[in-house]
């Protein structure tokens, strides 16, 4: 059975697939990267009913919240978004022809790859692991180090990195994109314009405005459906409001509904082999030479650098080792996690803290051991998987399994000398042993 799309989805899929010079370099049935082919995503975007535009608030947004973070002049209209859209999956951005934004935000794999660090042209490794674009609107910066502003402002960055698509100058791009009929006809829909890089741009960030993702069990249990959330989701909630103390920097609440503080915190991920101090001093005479976005971009993709998170944007050494709280929305379906994808399953993440993170000289104040249990590790997990969104329920159920079934066998963060610290506690309290 073919899937159906709405007029929108079937406007953005006929301008990729008409395009005769796309038809002649790509087939849209193949995978590159290991990404799910364009068609497929398609489909699969297709089955989610997006809105045609991302003018009105989403459901749980308020409304003036929603419209403060437009940029005027780059309003998300229905012609916007399908011109994104199409930009979102062509993989002609890209100097080799073979990488889309969607190659490492790939529908089917909660919009980002499941891959530690991503892969660009040529099989080029970077140092970051894709973040999910679900929700990357309603971010106040974009990024792991928040060295763009907006979803606008990061679309064209990847596309001129050497390691992600690869291009030479935002010429290059418009060139190839206006060789496309279906294209020129497309700006001059949207933007009553030729074809210009920052418009580019800014259809790309139209059409991910249109990707809020809000409606978890957590949202409907709150809504008043007792239902929503089972009994171990609901002792995992009580933790990470109480004991786990997740919620200082992973706030849930109307003011903060991706539960994240949108702030910077070294937590000890990686951190025993990294020189941060001389990894300091580098980025310092490098950014010296050239403070550009470009050369930025290049030094937290391409170089040890990249460890330093947000001291390479800020140059404070209070940011050195810290990166952005990533949002908690629909993490069930985007790992693996940190950064540097090091962490495979929730249960990772968990232990990680439980442990309290990995010394180091710039470690954050608040990271320190939790002395969970195992049965509490486990319904905090429970609870963070009730975080993604119903449409989405199948993905997050295969995903809570495998992770379960990984967990099960090997728990590498997991500290052992936890759980003999939890007895000689008991005994010293209960039993009165020294």
């Amino acid at each position: 059975m073919q899937p159906r799309f709405p007029p929108a989805a079937r406007a953005a899929l006929a301008l990729v697939l008409a395009a005769p010079a796309l038809a002649a370099q790509v087939d849209l049935g193949a995978s590159q990267h290991g990404a799910a082919s364009m068609k497929d995503q398609l489909a699969a975007l297709a089955k989610l009913a997006l809105p045609a535009d991302g003018l009105v608030a989403p459901r749980g947004i308020d409304a003036r919240v929603w419209t403060a973070s437009i940029v005027p002049g780059q309003e998300p209209t229905a012609a916007r978004v399908a011109l994104g859209r199409a930009l979102y999956f062509d993989p002609r951005l890209s100097k080799d022809g073979t990488v889309a934004c969607a190659t490492c935000h790939d529908v089917t794999r909660g919009f980002t790859d499941n891959r530690p660090v991503s892969e660009g042209i040529g099989g080029k490794l970077g140092r970051r692991n894709a973040p999910t674009t679900l929700n990357a609107a309603l971010l106040t910066e974009q990024f792991w180090d928040g060295r763009a502003t907006t979803v606008e402002h990061q679309a064209g960055m990847p596309i001129l990195n050497p390691i992600e698509m690869g291009a030479q100058t935002e010429d290059e791009v418009v060139q190839r994109i206006a060789g496309a009929p279906e294209y020129r006809d497309g700006f001059q829909q949207a933007y009553g314009r030729a074809p210009n890089y920052a418009d580019l741009r800014a259809a790309i960030g139209a059409f991910e405005r249109t990707l809020i993702f809000l409606d978890a069990p957590f949202d409907r249990f709150l809504a008043g459906d007792p239902t929503a959330l089972g009994t171990a989701e609901r002792r995992g909630r009580e933790l990470f409001d109480g004991k786990a103390r997740c919620a200082s920097c992973h706030p849930l609440n109307g003011a903060s509904p991706l539960g994240t503080d949108n702030a910077y915190h070294n937590i000890g991920v990686a951190a025993r082999d990294k020189d941060f101090e001389g990894l300091a001093r580098s980025a310092q005479a490098a950014l010296q030479q050239d403070d550009s976005e470009h050369a930025l971009d290049q030094l937290a993709l391409a170089t040890d650098m990249s460890e330093l998170g947000r001291f390479v944007v800020t140059k404070n050494r209070a940011d050195i080792g810290a990166f952005k709280t990533e949002q908690l929305r629909n993490v069930g379906i985007s790992a693996p996690y940190m950064h540097d994808g090091s962490l495979q399953t929730l249960w990772d993440v968990v232990d990680h803290y439980n442990k309290g993170g990995e010394d180091n000289a710039f470690l954050d104040g608040g990271i320190e051991a939790l002395a969970l249990t195992d049965a509490e590790v486990d319904d905090l997990v429970a609870f963070l998987f009730a975080l993604t969104d119903v449409r989405l329920a199948e993905p997050n159920q295969r995903a809570q399994a495998k992770q379960k079934e990984q967990a099960a066998k090997t728990r590498p963060i997991k500290d052992p000398a936890l759980a003999e610290r939890r007895v000689l506690g008991f005994e010293r309290r209960v039993l009165g042993t020294k």
